[in-house]
C-alpha cells in the first residue's frame, strides 16, 4: 500500500487555483483527499471567496475524507504545542497526520518539518 496523505489549507488552494506544477497535481489527483476539520474551516470561512469558489470549495470538502478532532488527535496536539512554538491550527493538522501515519502536503514546510516523526512533502517541489 502507498502512502497516505493529508492536505493542507495551502496546497488544496494552490490546487484549485491551478498554481501547482504537473507533478503536484498529479500527487493531489492521485490519491485519496484526506483533510484535517481545521482544513474544512479555513477553506469554507475564507471571507474573500465569490459565490462560484465558495461553492468549489464546498464540493472539495463534500469529496474529502474530514479528520475531526478525536480525543487521540488532541492529545498529540498537546505534545506538538508542548515541544515546539507551533500555532494551534498547525499542531492540530500536524496531529492529525501523525495520529493516521499521514504524510503531510503543504506548501508551508518551514512551519511542519521541525515535528520530530511528521512526513512532510511540498507539492511544489514533488519530482
Amino acid at each position: 500500500m502507498g502512502a497516505k496523505y493529508l492536505i493542507d489549507t495551502n496546497a488544496v488552494i494552490d490546487y484549485l487555483d491551478g498554481k501547482l506544477p504537473s507533478s503536484g497535481n498529479n500527487l493531489l489527483d492521485d490519491n485519496n483527499v484526506n483533510i484535517s476539520v481545521i482544513t474544512r474551516m479555513e477553506l469554507l470561512s475564507w471571507s474573500g471567496s465569490i459565490e462560484k469558489q465558495t461553492e468549489i470549495l464546498e464540493e472539495f470538502v463534500s469529496l474529502s475524507q474530514v479528520f475531526n478532532l478525536s480525543e487521540s488527535i488532541i492529545q498529540e496536539t498537546i505534545k506538538i504545542r508542548k515541544a515546539f512554538t507551533t500555532k494551534l491550527p498547525d499542531a492540530i493538522i500536524a496531529a492529525t497526520a501523525l495520529t493516521h501515519d499521514f504524510t503531510l502536503i503543504t506548501r508551508n514546510t518551514k512551519d511542519f518539518n521541525k515535528i520530530a516523526g511528521l512526513k512532510v512533502v511540498n507539492p511544489h517541489n514533488v519530482e
